[in-house]
């Protein structure tokens, strides 16, 4: 069977220091594995993807990225010379490796430009975007024009976890609840949230958001959503579509990284249905190996199952679209 894995990382060694705030988190040991695995591209990564039968990686750039840089130009500058990067990779194995963009969101006009000339030009497949942007989320109004142009460009921004603004009074003592383990998944979920009530699936309805770690858990609550819901205050916001749900059915697309277990696959698939769920490794973070034997076994049917493997991937990313030729510089 086919696969094409969605939330694959990677990073330059110019970029690598923006990810010391992740590192605190990691014991020194996996840290370093990991680091090491980021920045092989063609090496031992294509090894470890023809052992496990994994087809294709779509790219994209370790958290936090570009975003942890404060200085806007800075950030514009050095946006555009990882995605050319990107692309020349891709560009010397097309069948191996697609990529998601990163965005320089300090300056959001710049990142909305950014994202169609990664598109239209390098032949990327939409963007991937680290949590937060020096405080402000993909709520904030600055932030419409990429949506925008992510609509009209008909590709998605994949939302994926990083550290926090800063860090809630219930962690208080209690370090190790911090990270992907829990923390990153409490916040990136509640960062999807914002986007619903923030009226962006409002405004576009057609914008399309891509998710990790099997929806974050957001795929086990929209009945006690949609209920509470109908029982909060709702401080002036009104939902188009009425109830939280319809728009987490719609809007949201989800992956399998990090999380390679049966019951949350099958309660994603009964939540969102087979069209919504893509497949992803999370590597280096997580072994390809034991994400592809997991997708191979599961007690699901064969049909869905290609579906999660690429079918669906090939049909949002128009994959099976033949990309344009990367313009270097």
């Amino acid at each position: 069977m086919k696969l094409i894995g969605l939330e694959e990382h990677f990073v330059t060694p110019e970029l690598v220091g923006y990810g010391n705030s992740t590192a605190s988190i990691a014991q020194p040991a996996a840290w370093a594995e990991a680091s090491r695995r980021l920045l092989d591209l063609t090496e031992e990564r294509i090894v470890e993807m023809d052992a496990a039968g994994l087809d294709m990686q779509v790219l994209s750039l370790n958290s936090p990225g570009i975003q942890a840089e404060a200085d806007a130009g800075n950030a514009v500058r050095q946006t555009i010379t990882v995605n050319d990067f990107l692309a020349g990779v891709i560009a010397e194995h097309p069948d191996r490796f697609s990529g998601f963009a990163a965005l320089p969101l300090q300056d959001p006009v710049a990142a909305a430009a950014e994202l169609e000339r990664a598109v239209t030009q390098l032949g990327l497949k939409g963007a991937l975007v680290n949590a937060h942007t020096q405080g402000r989320y993909l709520d904030d109004p600055t932030m419409r024009v990429v949506w925008e142009r992510a609509e009209a460009l008909d590709v998605p921004l994949y939302l994926h976890p990083a550290n926090g603004v800063d860090t809630s009074h219930v962690f208080s003592g209690h370090p190790e609840l911090v990270g992907p383990m829990w923390s990153w998944g409490v916040d990136t979920a509640t960062h999807v949230l914002r986007l619903i009530f923030g009226g962006v699936f409002d405004d576009f309805p057609k914008a399309k958001l891509l998710l990790g770690h099997m929806g974050e858990g957001l795929a086990f609550v929209l009945w006690r959503m949609d209920s509470r819901w109908s029982f909060h205050a709702h401080h002036g916001i009104e939902l188009a579509k009425g109830v939280p749900s319809a728009y987490l059915k719609d809007n949201l697309y989800i992956t399998t990284s990090g999380v390679c277990s049966a019951p949350p696959l099958l309660a994603a698939l009964l939540a969102l249905g087979p069209e919504h769920i893509l497949f992803g490794t999370d590597y280096p973070f997580e072994s390809i190996e034991t994400a592809t034997d997991f997708l191979r076994s599961a007690p699901i049917s064969d049909a869905d199952r290609a579906k999660i493997g690429h079918l669906n991937a090939e049909r949002l990313l128009h994959l099976d679209v033949a990309a344009p030729a990367p313009a270097l510089v």
